[in-house]
């Protein structure tokens, strides 16, 4: 599988709404991600441009894709960046 990071940030509506009914949001995308045949691995939020970032493994584009198209669906989100990550292993091998 491949690794995919994915950040992402809120709309200020969300936040709003958050803040009034607060939820653990890992949970939810988690259980995205093992709908469609992925594996999530870590959920993080950060401060800066983005809100947060999720890595996850996804067999094919296509899924990661299907992932982040599904996530961003409800309107909660305003911005995403999903970035291929490689591990030192694999990017040493390419360098041969």
């Amino acid at each position: 599988m491949s690794l995919y990071m994915t950040q992402f940030a809120y709309i200020p509506e969300a936040w709003k709404a958050f803040a009034k009914n607060p939820e653990d949001r890992s949970t939810v995308f988690r259980e995205l991600i093992d709908r469609l045949g992925g594996q999530p691995l870590s959920f993080y939020y950060c401060f800066g441009e983005y809100d947060g970032v999720v890595i996850f493994e996804a067999p094919d584009e296509a899924t990661a894709t299907a992932t982040i198209i599904t996530a961003i669906a409800p309107g909660h989100l305003k911005a995403t960046e999903k970035t291929v990550s490689i591990t030192v292993e694999d990017t040493t091998e390419a360098m041969h």
